[in-house]
């Protein structure tokens, strides 16, 4: 999702009279490695009586060179930049494996090419102490640059200084605080001591408020900011430059927009030139505005967007009709917990010790919004290849009526929670339930695991294997085995009450099933006892007690 911003910059100097203004090298366009999409850049000086031409620098930065041949009592310069800050993983890229791991040497041909990012101009006391307190143990290179970038931006606070220049690495530390250029040029210098090629940047950053309050953590600048900054590069076998940002100890992301990248400070100011001597009032703006926004989790449509939206659709439906062009439509949609996005049960797992927790929170939520006397359904769901049970399905029905199908919403069990009921529970139960739908209670049946299966499965089993006894880990069936041995064959896991509505007066009745093993043995499997009853061996009872194969007498 893209939030398509416009940078402009404005720096104009007002002198006190008409003054020669002299040829002026103007680093601001954005760098030609910059890795956030920019889809339209202008720049606009005055006076208009000039000529610009266009260059590159020895280190590939672009460089407008204003020439003015006129007097003029007032200079200025006009950015305007326009890009896409459609989000980037800093940490997007290859390592080669010379340097997967730091320390790491560059090969020769190389270390001639990088030699300008190599050169040490600092050595004083307070930054070779901290280069010396750095770790030298053998690390992934990626561990390695996040620690040192992290830590400098720990011990140097950051403050704005008007002065110009930037500070010496012995300055910066003795007050352990500096611009971003000061703490930009510092960590080039530290990278340098420790064998690995650096530069100074100058660019935009740009800054975008969140659209909602951050839950674990600062939430950022609370309004849209840019202005100019400055950071460092550093170069890795297989990754090219890469920026790093000490100011806060981040990596440089979509709202770091690099404009020149030099060995030292100085070849990266962003405008250089010289007038006459003369009285100056400086006048600098820097502004981002944003000139497009997809919609997104955080900032949806409006309602407003959601009626022309809806318009458009019906309009579109109209059309199809008319052409009688029919169409379906599948697929589901996805929910992920925010808490917890990394675990397996959001990824790959069909289940997970948080997820049907959720989903049952989430149902809840549904039927209070959409039908608070609505019926909740917890059944099965697709069955895929490889898993051992059918997925769980959740289901919420109502009337179109509106008239209730449920009351009492503190009657309503969560299928997430352990009732600790028992058999006996379930067999007052059914009793219960015969007597309040005033049915015979005759046709309740218990309901037993199969011994033969039991029999087949630990007839499978090593000698030397405890067929009562397995762990979590254990294939399914032993898992099975062991929790049907440990019941017990000969005691029922539930009862089974047949009901049905006479067609003629509409009241509930029951039946009593017979079959020819006597009792009713469930169909084996994990599923819950209903969905393994044996229906195709059943035979139901006419009035006289014979056994039927056709529609069952039914029991007022």
């Amino acid at each position: 999702m893209t939030i398509r911003v416009a940078i402009r910059h404005r720096t104009e100097y007002l002198f006190d009279r008409e003054v020669a203004i002299y040829p002026h090298q103007i680093r601001l366009r954005p760098a030609s490695h910059t890795r956030t999409p920019i889809n339209a850049y202008s720049l606009k000086i005055e006076p208009p009586d000039h000529w610009l031409n266009w260059q590159q620098d020895p280190f590939g930065n672009f460089i407008g060179r204003a020439v003015f041949p006129q007097k003029s009592d007032h200079l200025s310069i006009d950015v305007e930049v326009i890009a896409d800050l459609t989000v980037i993983n800093p940490f997007d890229f290859f390592v080669d494996e010379s340097a997967e791991h730091y320390p790491f040497v560059y090969d020769e041909a190389l270390k001639v090419e990088l030699a300008p990012y190599l050169v040490i101009t600092e050595q004083g006391p307070r930054i070779r102490e901290w280069v010396a307190n750095i770790p030298k143990s053998r690390r992934e290179t990626v561990d390695f640059l996040v620690a040192v970038n992290q830590r400098l931006a720990t011990d140097i606070d950051y403050r704005i200084r008007m002065e110009p220049g930037v500070q010496t690495c012995e300055e910066t530390l003795a007050t352990a605080s500096g611009s971003c250029r000061d703490s930009g040029w510092l960590l080039v210098q530290i990278f340098r001591h420790l064998g690995v090629a650096a530069r100074f940047c100058s660019g935009y950053l740009v800054q975008l408020a969140a659209d909602e309050k951050s839950l674990d953590g600062p939430s950022g600048p609370e309004q849209d900011f840019t202005d100019l900054h400055a950071w460092c590069e550093v170069y890795v076998a297989g990754a090219g430059w890469v920026g790093l940002d000490p100011t806060s100890g981040l990596f440089a992301g979509e709202g770091h927009i690099p404009l020149a990248c030099t060995p030292s400070p100085g070849g990266a100011a962003p405008i250089t030139g010289a007038t006459d001597r003369c009285e100056v009032e400086l006048v600098h703006t820097n502004e981002v505005q944003r000139v497009f926004e997809d919609p997104r989790v955080t900032k949806p449509y409006s309602d407003e967007q959601w009626l022309l939206i809806d318009a458009l659709g019906q309009a579109v439906d109209r059309e199809l009709t008319r052409e009688d062009v029919r169409l379906t439509m599948g697929g589901e949609p996805t929910f992920v917990s925010v808490d917890d996005m990394e675990s397996a049960q959001w990824n790959v797992d069909a289940l997970g010790e948080a997820k049907l927790t959720l989903a049952k929170d989430l149902l809840l939520r549904l039927r209070q919004r959409f039908a608070p006397n609505g019926l909740l359904h917890y059944g099965q769901g697709k069955w895929y290849p490889g898993e051992e049970l059918p997925r769980w399905a959740l289901g919420l029905f109502w009337r179109r009526d509106q008239q209730p199908l449920w009351h009492n919403p503190d009657l309503l069990a969560r299928v997430d929670r352990d009732y600790a009921s028992t058999v006996d529970d379930a067999e007052r139960f059914v009793a219960r339930l015969a007597q309040a739908l005033a049915v015979s209670g005759d046709g309740t049946r218990a309901a037993y695991e199969d011994p033969v299966d039991a029999i087949m499965l630990e007839s499978a089993l090593a000698p030397d294997v405890d067929a009562a006894t397995a762990d979590v880990d254990a294939p399914m069936e032993r898992r099975r085995l062991a929790r049907i041995l440990e019941q017990g064959l000969s005691n029922p896991v539930g009862y089974v009450l047949p009901l049905d509505v006479d067609p003629v007066t509409h009241a509930w009745c029951s039946s009593r099933w017979i079959l020819r093993r006597g009792e009713l043995y469930l169909i084996p499997g994990d599923s819950p006892m209903g969905l393994r009853l044996p229906l195709e061996s059943v035979a139901v009872a006419d009035a006289a007690g014979r056994p039927s194969s056709a529609q069952a007498n039914r029991v007022k």
